[in-house]
């Protein structure tokens, strides 16, 4: 963090809503809220946000110390494909890196397939003379006199934006940096990315598809991040501006601009950060979190309080669910499924006659019928509302009107007129459909991991993932589930601890057997001062964490696995014992080693993060007591299917050892959870709710 005293605050910019929170440096929240995104000029929702935080609270601009920051701007501008006007250079001979990809098809029977969409076309792929080697060796030089040319078809074609990946650049990036400096002299306001700057790493289409990613969001992240410095600065913020990661961690501002492909996903890595915390406070090992908003829904697998990583993640696929359908991009990123199932997830019948949900939104504007901002079409929180689980007098903290009647209206009107059957109907059908699109997103992703869903603890929040939890869980099995303090803007709150990190992956072929020590020292320690550097940037004070690693495989596989090899320069006595490490880790993962096989490493990485807040463990368990209801609602019930009376409980009434059965709701200010009748709910010392499935009674 920048400073240990101070106050500190987080945004998070949805889809639907911008959550903000203001945390002191005791990391006790001390006011949250969500305003609605104003997609035309998010920055504005962002200010009204912290504007009302700082009112609640007391304190003014000039006492914040931290402020981080994360937006779905770089995430929906890849996907709505709202960027520049991007072209390619690659070296001459390689136009078609695109068009080939990894030759072959993600449906290999599919006779109508959908190409995924890499964002530049053919007669946008430029290429030039000159060749590095694998070595980083010249093999050819630049061909400097074919710029003035290359410029002036750029310059034709009305290109923003250029993405550069010169063959073998992360071996030696001489031809891309001097080819960004004799371009620019010609095309000055031309935004050009370079991709040993991006993706430093040997595979040249997923290096490309990065590149081109990144140049494709460049100038509108660069417009809105200096918008937003420039407006917050304005009202008195006088610390920096720190975003958060795909990875988890948070960069400058400066970083974020030169490399915003790192913002992507950045929102729900923070959901992560908070659950691997509360799993780390709790003492659980095994844990999914379950992040549902107003557009989409995350969920991620936490083993040993730490989030399950990848460098590799595909945007905006094709075919929904299949790999290898979807643009790849090689970064840093926390492992997630992501689905467009939120609150605000339109539900329509298909040609077919069948009911579906999402992925289309209808966001913050319109939004759901209930919200009576203009939205005609009936959306899950529409269904939510017709069916009980959302309080119209206590929605919102009571800034928004719900108007149950025209969610009931849109409900029957569409989908149970088309389908003839009653509101109560369509409502269900809308949930049961979202509800197992979730469940069946959690069991596919535990499976590609070889995991198992049903042995894991659930930690839902988000405005919509208390709401839905119980019916998730039921349906993949899970039997435990933690709702935190302030799960509405849970987003927002893993912002505030998260460390200023920054990780570095480079290509440097070698085998155990042949590796060049020296070598390999000097370009660590040079991955070490470009990521300290980073770091200290945002961090400068207190101690950072160091961590190296090999991506290690058999020769002559596809894929490597990550092998931690201590922070020292390595010594030749070091060989067997990374050589142990990996054995290990593929006896882990694979069942069996191989014996008489070459190891080799293809990429090196280095990572630095400061240190998170303390953690606050777990009270002992309290005192169990009954509380008394609010009042009572009449809900329909998911188990028996009609409609019953629930306790309505106010979340800030309840108190550690406080317990009871479903159904039942708990209401706050930003979100409602709902205790299906399967289900017993349990406060304890801390203030999180636990949920327990209870073996379901007769009636």
């Amino acid at each position: 963090m920048t400073s240990d005293t101070g106050f500190r605050l987080a945004i998070d910019i949805g889809g639907t809503f911008t959550d903000t929170v203001l945390m002191d440096h005791d990391s006790t929240v001390l006011a949250t809220t969500k305003t609605p995104t104003t997609p035309d000029a998010p920055a504005i929702a962002a200010i009204q946000g912290a504007k009302t935080v700082l009112d609640t609270a007391g304190v003014g601009w000039h006492q914040i110390s931290t402020f981080i920051h994360g937006t779905t701007l770089a995430t929906n501008a890849l996907i709505e494909r709202r960027g520049a006007n991007v072209a390619t250079i690659t070296t001459e001979g390689f136009r078609d890196i695109l068009e080939i990809a990894y030759e072959r098809r993600y449906s290999q029977y599919a006779i109508n397939i959908e190409k995924p969409d890499l964002i530049v076309p053919r007669k946008h792929a430029f290429t030039i003379g000159g060749r590095m080697d694998v070595h980083g060796q010249e093999r050819a030089p630049l061909a400097e006199g074919d710029v003035a040319s290359l410029a002036n078809s750029l310059r034709d074609a009305g290109i923003d934006a250029v993405a550069i990946c010169l063959m073998h650049a992360y071996a030696n990036p001489a031809h891309e940096l001097r080819l960004r400096r004799v371009l620019a002299d010609h095309l000055p306001d031309l935004v050009i990315s370079l991709s040993h700057e991006v993706s430093p790493e040997a595979r040249e289409f997923d290096r490309l598809c990065t590149t081109i990613a990144n140049a494709y969001i460049q100038p509108l992240m660069s417009d809105y991040l200096a918008d937003v410095q420039w407006r917050f600065a304005y009202e008195g913020l006088m610390c920096p501006v720190l975003m958060m990661t795909a990875g988890g961690g948070m960069i400058t501002l400066e970083t974020a601009i030169r490399l915003p492909i790192r913002l992507v996903e950045s929102g729900p890595a923070g959901g992560a950060i908070l659950a691997a915390r509360l799993a780390q406070e709790t003492g659980e090992t095994q844990v999914l979190s379950f992040d549902m908003g107003g557009t989409t829904a995350k969920l991620s697998l936490i083993d040993g309080f730490r989030p399950q990583m990848s460098r590799r993640f595909e945007i905006s696929r094709a075919a929904r669910f299949i790999k290898g359908s979807g643009m790849p991009v090689r970064i840093p990123v926390i492992e997630m499924i992501e689905i467009g199932a939120g609150g605000g997830s339109i539900a329509g019948v298909d040609t077919l006659g069948r009911i579906s949900v999402g992925p289309r939104s209808a966001g913050s504007v319109p939004g759901p019928v209930g919200f009576g901002k203009g939205g005609v079409e009936a959306t899950v929180t529409d269904a939510d509302i017709a069916l009980g689980y959302i309080d119209p007098d206590r929605f919102a903290e009571g800034r928004l009107h719900i108007d149950r009647p025209a969610s009931q209206r849109a409900l029957a009107n569409g989908i149970g007129a088309q389908l003839g059957v009653d509101c109560d109907a369509a409502a269900t059908a809308v949930t049961e459909i979202v509800d197992e699109a979730m469940a069946s997103a959690a069991r596919m992703h535990a499976v590609e991991s070889g995991k198992n869903v049903a042995d894991r603890l659930m930690i839902a929040f988000g405005g919509n993932g208390p709401l839905h939890a119980t019916r998730l869980a039921r349906r993949a099995g899970i039997r435990r589930i933690l709702i935190p303090r302030d799960p509405g803007v849970g987003s927002a709150v893993g912002f505030l601890f998260a460390p200023v990190s920054f990780e570095i992956i480079r290509s440097f072929y070698a085998t155990l057997q042949t590796l060049d020590l020296d070598a390999l020292n000097a370009l660590l320690n040079t991955m070490h001062a470009e990521a300290s550097a980073v770091v200290r940037a945002g961090a400068p004070y207190g101690a950072l964490n160091e961590r190296r690693v090999a991506f290690m495989r058999y020769k002559g596989q596809g894929h490597e696995i990550e092998i931690d090899i201590g922070i020292q320069d390595l010594q030749p006595a070091d060989i067997d014992r990374v050589k142990a490490k990996f054995e290990d880790e593929y006896v882990r993962q694979f069942g069996r080693r191989v014996p008489g096989m070459t190891i080799e490493i293809l990429n090196w990485g280095l990572s630095f993060a400061s240190h998170a807040p303390a953690l606050t463990y777990t009270v002992a368990s309290p005192v169990p007591r009954q509380p008394q209801a609010t009042a009572h609602r009449r809900i329909w019930c998911n188990i028996t299917d009609a409609w019953v009376g629930a306790a309505l409980f106010l979340r800030a009434d309840l108190m550690a050892g406080d317990g009871f059965n479903g159904p039942a709701l708990i209401v706050e200010p930003q979100t409602t959870t709902f205790v299906s009748a399967d289900f017993r709910a349990d406060m304890d010392g801390r203030g999180n709710i636990w949920l327990t499935a209870q073996q379901r009674s007769a009636a």
